[in-house]
């Protein structure tokens, strides 16, 4: 039994601190990185009423989805898209090369329309199915083409045959971008529009078409820029908080817990790990106070531990063996921890649902980190506490083992004297 628990005991330790070792640092840097720490774009979004389009539930949700669809098409990098308040849309986009095309691009309204020479409007955005960059073969300039539903192909037959030999302009955004000549009516609900200087030009107009044409008019009334080296600055500045944290953390707790405080430093240690990487499966985005939510975290983590070895103690003085002792401190612990936990994950959930932007990954982290830490706590720790007093190293009633190891601190020996 004792040698068993022993042989249990050490490979539970060695394992937990080869994994620990092996995997910390890649995978910490596998989580996605927000633009506080990798560098990028930050743009705020505010849309605005007009005599023709209110702002209201539905039209803000278009806008969005509309910002989505555009910036993926783009191909950025990890972008982060979410609405804030009732008007506003935060867009973060880390790491890309060129922030002023694409904030020229999701910026556009994109409002498509075909006018007669009356001026009354014969298509919007609304009525187009599908649009795509090509080059003209006839004069090998770039075009986009562009495909109608069957309701525009229907208006647009309709309106080709009545103004053959006069022209429909092309305005998007109220610009206009060509105004050619209906030479004989189109029948089948396609053409295209020219006008573009190149075929990457033509690309980013289809973009627009495509994503549809937004509800409402939507201004940017912020954009900020992190550069790569003060988001590499912040990165630094982070990983070395973090070690600065655990070391501190785990260096506590062997000095005031002695034995016990080695094994929460191991449970510490596979606690950061699980907290990473569900992280990583859950494919959050980390920023700076996110990184502050895991440290003050692994605070917490310890916490527990802290709560469940002072009963421990407590239960020891009273004059119980070491096994007695362990199990009540357990019991006793739990509830306390339980309530502590039950109201941190109130207020996670709270900065959740109502906060915004970073607010919300801090709020993730912690929330996540407050599961985990009880987890360990309540389980890995218990695991290898009764791990040691089933390998008798504390076999009698003392703060010393037989082979000199030191349960707890010097000080509760004299306490029980």
């Amino acid at each position: 039994m004792r040698q068993n628990s022993l042989a249990k005991l050490i490979a539970c330790l060695a394992v937990i601190v080869a994994l620990f070792v092996i995997f910390i640092r890649p995978l910490a840097h596998s989580i996605r990185q927000g633009l506080d720490l990798q560098g990028g774009t930050h743009v705020v979004l505010e849309a605005e009423d007009t005599d023709i389009a209110k702002v209201d539930e539905d039209a803000m949700q278009r806008v969005i989805s509309i910002m989505e669809r555009r910036v993926n098409e783009l191909g950025l990098t990890e972008p982060i898209i979410q609405r804030e308040g009732e008007r506003r849309v935060i867009i973060e986009l880390p790491g890309i090369k060129d922030p002023d095309k694409a904030i020229e691009t999701i910026g556009k309204t994109a409002m498509l329309e075909f006018k007669d020479e009356e001026g009354n409007v014969i298509l919007t955005g609304t009525d187009l199915k599908d649009a795509q960059a090509a080059m003209n073969q006839q004069n090998n300039r770039a075009v986009v083409t562009f495909e109608l539903s069957d309701e525009g192909a229907k208006k647009f037959a309709d309106a080709t045959l009545k103004n053959v030999g006069r022209t429909i302009a092309i305005l998007l955004d109220g610009e206009m971008l060509t105004n050619p000549v209906v030479n004989e009516p189109i029948l089948g609900g396609k053409g295209e529009i020219s006008g573009q200087r190149d075929l990457e030009e033509s690309q980013n107009l289809a973009i627009l078409l495509r994503s549809g044409a937004l509800p409402v008019k939507v201004n940017i009334i912020e954009v900020r820029t992190v550069g790569p080296s003060l988001g590499q600055d912040s990165k630094d500045k982070s990983e070395f908080a973090f070690v600065i944290g655990i070391a501190a953390v785990l260096i506590f707790m062997i000095l005031f817990y002695r034995l016990c405080g080695f094994v929460a430093d191991i449970s510490l240690m596979a606690y950061t790990l699980m907290l990473l990487a569900v992280l990583k499966s859950l494919d959050a985005t980390l920023t700076l106070p996110g990184v502050a939510g895991i440290i003050l975290s692994i605070g917490m983590a310890v916490d527990a531990n802290v709560l469940i070895f002072e009963h421990f103690k407590e239960e020891f003085r009273l004059g119980k063996t070491i096994r007695m002792a362990m199990d009540a401190g357990f019991k006793r612990a739990f509830t306390t921890i339980l309530d502590s936990n039950i109201t941190t994950m109130i207020a996670a959930a709270v900065l959740f649902f109502f906060g915004t932007g970073n607010i919300r990954g801090f709020a993730i982290t912690l929330g996540l980190g407050v599961l985990l830490s009880m987890f360990t706590a309540i389980t890995l720790t218990q695991f290898m506490l009764k791990l040691l007093v089933n390998a008798k190293i504390v076999e009698s009633p003392s703060v010393y083992g037989a082979n000199g190891f030191v349960l707890f601190d010097p000080k509760v020996e004299k306490a029980v004297k």
